[in-house]
């Protein structure tokens, strides 16, 4: 993952894509608990949008550099609204885990109100450090059936 030189920082050093990417890919109990944890004193929520669906995944094709729609996604988003603090949380995440999707926007809405910022920060440096190592052991599987080959 490479570090959005362009974007302010939402909480600590990540922007707030990052701060998305990273919650969209988190471990599902892990993320749930977190949001429970924030939501204790956060205030009333009212549920906007709460639902699964279908949506096109955007592509970008490398070699001449055009946008596709690469196929549909079945994807579970949550749209939440804080009164108490007029602020508004998102989150969508692959699949139908619609808590999943409810505590990202949950906690999305949190950073915005700055609440709860240091416990929040710590579950997103810990998810991080979890993904990146996750990666690696992938990325490592996939160079193992790498195949050189030469033209003529």
């Amino acid at each position: 993952m490479t570090q959005d030189t362009t974007n302010p920082p939402a909480i600590g050093r990540f922007c707030h894509g990052e701060v998305l990417d990273i919650l969209a890919a988190s471990r599902p109990a892990g993320i749930k608990a977190c949001a429970e944890v924030v939501l204790d004193d956060l205030g009333d929520v009212s549920v906007l949008t709460n639902r699964t669906g279908l949506a096109m995944l955007p592509f970008v094709d490398t070699v001449r550099n055009t946008n596709f729609h690469l196929g549909e996604v079945l994807v579970a988003e949550a749209h939440i609204r804080i009164p108490e603090h007029d602020i508004e949380g998102y989150g969508a995440v692959v699949g139908r885990d619609l808590e999943h999707a409810m505590a990202m926007a949950v906690i999305d809405a949190a950073i915005a109100a700055g609440h709860e910022t240091s416990r929040i920060l710590q579950f997103l440096e810990s998810e991080q450090k979890h993904q990146n190592e996750r990666e690696t052991v992938r990325l490592k599987k996939v160079e193992a059936t790498r195949v050189e080959m030469e033209t003529f």
